[in-house]
C-alpha cells in the first residue's frame, strides 16, 4: 500500500522512513506543519522525489484517520 513507506526494527528503531533512507516521516511531516515547501524539501534532501513526501503525508493521514475522538473528550482526560 505505501511502496515509498518502509517499517524496519533495524532502521530509525522501526520508526516509518522513506524507502531506501533514513529520514522518518514524522520529520518530513512536521518540516511542511513548520512552514517548509516541497520545494525546499527536495532541495534539502536531493535523494528525496516529490512523491515521497507526498507519500509521507498520505501515510500520516491515514494514521490519523484511524483513531477518531472528539477533542472535546481529550481535553477532559487531560
Amino acid at each position: 500500500m505505501y511502496e515509498r513507506i518502509s517499517i524496519d526494527p533495524k532502521v530509525c528503531h522501526g520508526q516509518a522512513c522513506i524507502k531506501g533512507t533514513r529520514i522518518p516521516v514524522h520529520q518530513i511531516v512536521r518540516m511542511l506543519a513548520n512552514g517548509d515547501t516541497i520545494e525546499e524539501l527536495l532541495e534539502d534532501y536531493p535523494s528525496l522525489e516529490r512523491e515521497d513526501i507526498i507519500a509521507c503525508l498520505d501515510y500520516a493521514a491515514a494514521l490519523a484517520e484511524e483513531q477518531v475522538m472528539p477533542i472535546e473528550v481529550l481535553a477532559s482526560v487531560a
